[in-house]
């Protein structure tokens, strides 16, 4: 079976209907059934996105990826500003 990538908002939609599901009686094991996902999924998005609203849910995935670039650029300049102090020093 193919593994699916579920958007921030899809997540949401889930959460809360598995939360409808929980709360009329019906097991964890038969939601995560229910809503196509396995039981450590459905944990895992609920530690994750419990409690959001599907577009703040949006806006987290949109920070993420936006600090996940940062990281990567300042490693950029942390590794650029390390070869410039080495060609200064005379080591190569």
């Amino acid at each position: 079976m193919a593994r699916k990538r579920h958007s921030a908002e899809e997540i949401v939609n889930k959460l809360r209907e598995a939360e409808v599901l929980i709360a009329n009686g019906t097991t964890v094991a038969q939601v995560c059934k229910q809503i196509g996902v396995t039981d450590q999924t459905y944990y895992k998005w609920r530690r994750e996105y419990g409690g959001l609203k599907t577009d703040q849910a949006k806006r987290f995935k949109e920070l993420e990826h936006e600090n996940a670039r940062l990281k990567r650029l300042l490693a950029e300049a942390h590794l650029d500003k390390a070869m410039l102090q080495e060609v200064a020093r005379g080591n190569f």
